[in-house]
């Protein structure tokens, strides 16, 4: 598996980065995790948008989905003629919210561009990947996917509180990508998201070979919370829009 960081921006698209989007290749399959905002412009550096084959949503902020909305006008009038609806996972409602917001008075509906399934916690083959879905700890309805092909385990948090259902989804991962929007010690709303050191003991408790932490809002301190990942998890890492990890 290839996993590339087209956007890692928590909540919002920073100056340096789109918000979340990864792209994850295996076999010719073409596999987007999110497309949140400003997104679509990255992906089109790294892959044709009319060969994507799949997109998974973890949930339904717009740091996570937002692009999808261009994505639409692209797959109606910039892709090539005749191609099948894009196989796209969400949480349940994921069609209503992506059809109002890229335009709420529209009577078609997105039916035409997408071909959407609800995720559940669970299994399900895409492609030459199986995913497996655990809810996660969010205001919203939220999940955690694990994408496994040729051996090889990719985890990714979505968003999410401290929680033993995302350590559990990602035991003996080769990576797990884990959010980490929120600086240890200081006073956050509850229920939201992971610290660098939180994000480091789930990847400790998990057994994962390799942490990348992304999600980090513009507005925090990204040295100090990979240095707090860092101590829960040796040789954490920040992950960096463009960059490309070979599982």
């Amino acid at each position: 598996m290839r996993l590339t960081v087209l956007g890692c921006s928590g909540s919002a698209p920073g100056p340096a980065s789109p918000a979340s989007s990864y792209l994850v290749e295996h076999d010719g399959f073409r596999l987007l995790l999110d497309l949140g905002s400003g997104a679509f412009g990255a992906l089109q550096r790294h892959a044709d948008p009319a060969a994507v084959d799949a997109v998974v949503l973890s949930h339904l902020h717009p740091g996570h989905f937002l692009d999808l909305c261009p994505y639409v006008v692209y797959r109606r009038f910039g892709a090539p003629d005749g191609l099948p609806a894009l196989p796209l996972l969400g949480p349940k409602g994921t069609h209503d919210r992506v059809a109002s917001a890229h335009d709420p008075h529209a009577r078609q509906g997105l039916r035409d561009v997408f071909d959407i399934t609800a995720v559940v916690a669970g299994e399900r083959e895409v492609g030459p990947f199986r995913l497996r879905f655990a809810r996660m700890v969010h205001p919203v309805e939220a999940y955690a996917v694990r994408v496994e092909a040729a051996g090889r385990a990719l985890t990714y948090s979505g968003d999410t509180a401290a929680t033993p259902a995302l350590p559990e989804l990602a035991r003996d991962t080769d990576v797990l990508l884990c959010e980490a929007a929120w600086q240890d010690g200081l006073d956050y709303p509850p229920g939201l998201h992971l610290t660098g050191r939180e994000a480091g003991e789930h990847a400790a408790r998990a057994g994962a070979g390799r942490l990348l932490v992304t999600h980090l809002p513009p507005w925090v301190d990204a040295t100090r919370i990979r240095t707090e990942a860092d101590r829960a998890f040796p040789g954490a890492e920040l992950v960096t829009p463009d960059a490309s990890y070979d599982l």
